[in-house]
């Protein structure tokens, strides 16, 4: 049954929504043509697809939700038509028409943040609930970006008094010591990522106004010990590169009303050699408190270049292999 051969037909508003829904020259049309056997076609006013049933059947399903989407007044982008066509696989596209209706806040522009994938609404979702989350896995997935904006909301909403930004000062065969300028100049280059997500939110005038207020601190992780922070959202960027004392000791800072946010990837360990990491440590130790969250990011939930998605795969093939050998 799965193989017998079947023809759909999906009719089209108007000529603009073919275009939406094929991309500029063809572009995502053939983006999805590579990865299927079955023929696309656009007749007129429809989408004529035909080929293996089970092919057919996702496609279709594609299609229809992108289809939605689109007169939703929603735009999808090449990285989205991938992850879409992805989930059709499994006949999941369907779960996009809630992913992309939600808004998380919008940008000082005034233009919508919502998530990208089904890892982040799992990841937004277990922050609002829960006071500590480790957000874990690769770069591109959004894990800092997303916390920074979380954080912003929360502060404009009045359910902190302040955003505290932090992350170990080691970074790939660097040392904050040999960089020139002061604390503030030494630390800013590490904290362009949680600088870039608040101008995007706040903007740079409003961003540099809340930091002189003091609403916004950014502080080396060392510089947290001795203090307990209360009616804070704190984020702990870059933590798989914390040792386990230092993880301890930031963990152990959280006051009342507040929240914290720690990221990583255990891929990039940049620690010196035979130190273990206290992002791995803390995932074993506190796997068991129900209300700690652990979200798990995959390759799937890149939200930048489809080729960081296919970098990211390789390097994960290779480390696999090396292993195994």
């Amino acid at each position: 049954m799965q193989n017998e051969f079947k023809v759909a037909r999906i009719p089209l508003a108007n000529a603009a929504e073919g275009l939406a829904l094929f991309g500029p020259q063809d572009k995502y049309l053939r983006l999805v043509q590579q990865q299927s056997s079955a023929d696309i076609m656009s007749r007129e006013a429809e989408i004529a697809i035909s080929g293996p049933s089970a092919e057919v059947d996702s496609l279709e399903q594609l299609y229809t939700v992108l289809q939605q989407l689109i007169r939703g007044g929603y735009s999808p982008s090449e990285r989205d038509i991938v992850y879409a066509l992805d989930l059709s696989k499994t006949m999941q596209a369907d779960q996009l028409l809630d992913l992309f209706k939600a808004e998380i806040t919008t940008t000082f522009r005034g233009k919508p943040i919502r998530v990208k994938t089904i890892g982040q609404r799992h990841y937004v979702k277990t922050i609002k609930r829960m006071d500590i989350v480790f957000g874990i896995g690769p770069a591109g997935t959004g894990k800092t970006y997303l916390a920074v904006v979380l954080a912003v909301a929360a502060l404009k909403e009045g359910s902190v008094k302040r955003i505290v930004l932090t992350r170990p000062a080691v970074e790939a065969g660097e040392n904050l010591g040999f960089l020139p300028g002061d604390l503030q100049e030494k630390v800013d280059p590490y904290l362009r990522p949680l600088y870039d997500a608040l101008h995007d939110v706040l903007g740079p005038d409003q961003t540099t106004k809340a930091f002189e207020r003091g609403l916004i601190e950014v502080a080396p992780l060392a510089y947290m010990r001795g203090r307990t922070l209360e009616d804070s959202f704190i984020i702990l960027d870059e933590a798989q590169n914390t040792t386990p004392e230092q993880m301890k000791m930031f963990l152990t800072r959280l006051g009342f009303g507040s929240k914290m946010v720690i990221t990583g990837d255990v891929t990039q360990i940049d620690l010196p050699r035979g130190k273990r990491s206290g992002l791995i440590e803390a995932q074993r130790i506190l796997q068991g408190i129900p209300e700690i969250g652990f979200i798990m990011f995959s390759e799937q939930d890149v939200v930048r270049h489809s080729l960081v998605q296919k970098i990211i795969t390789a390097y994960n093939i290779d480390a696999e292999a090396q292993g195994a050998t």
